[in-house]
């Protein structure tokens, strides 16, 4: 079996289309072109095309998982259930995870942070909610320990920030409504009706 013709794909330049006898058998990231050295005249056994079909749809997988970051930070466990999602078999999860956690596109404690940071701006939450969130995407408790431990202070901030911007609207005019809200929210019950009385 002879490569035939390598050409850049239309839809993703970074990738190249083998062409293997005239036909189209897979494709290759430029980086993986490079590594396995094949070039337009190399005679390849038959073993050798499976075995780089093999790497293409390993690389395929590798590159959905980029992308998938790229959208926004991801914890360890939402990538090991990305991979999972995408039939990655284990070895290669591991593989991409390793991959990933070198290029520090993997590292739950910065993800922790920028979680954090991210409700602040748009969304304040309670310490007990962040809490909860932060664990439904498996970060650990220790983890969780380490970038809440300055949240105590900034939780009460948080809180006459929520009343200041809930007490324009119509339906948290009412006290004990914007408290069932607050409470909801997981905000301490203690903190809650000073804040109110401090901002009737």
């Amino acid at each position: 079996m002879k490569i035939t013709k390598i050409a850049s794909q239309v839809k993703n330049a970074s990738r190249y289309s083998i062409f293997v006898d005239e036909k189209y058998s897979f494709s290759l990231s430029a980086d993986q072109l490079l590594e396995q050295r094949i070039a337009v005249g190399d005679e390849l056994a038959a073993n050798e095309v499976k075995k780089l079909k093999k790497l293409s749809a390993d690389d395929k997988i590798y590159n959905a998982a980029l992308n998938y970051i790229a959208i926004r930070p991801r914890s360890r466990w939402e990538i090991e259930s990305y991979l999972a999602r995408k039939k990655a078999s284990p070895e290669l999860a591991e593989q991409i995870i390793k991959k990933l956690e070198k290029l520090d596109l993997i590292n739950d404690e910065a993800f922790a942070r920028a979680w954090i940071e991210n409700r602040k701006l748009l969304n304040p939450r309670s310490h007990r909610k962040l809490v909860a969130e932060l664990r439904a995407k498996r970060i650990s408790d220790e983890v969780i320990t380490k970038v809440l431990e300055k949240n105590a202070e900034e939780e009460r901030e948080i809180l006459k920030l929520l009343v200041e911007r809930k007490r324009h609207q119509t339906k948290y005019k009412d006290d004990l409504k914007l408290a069932q809200y607050l409470s909801r929210q997981g905000f301490n019950y203690e903190d809650i009706k000073q804040i109110l009385y401090e901002n009737p």
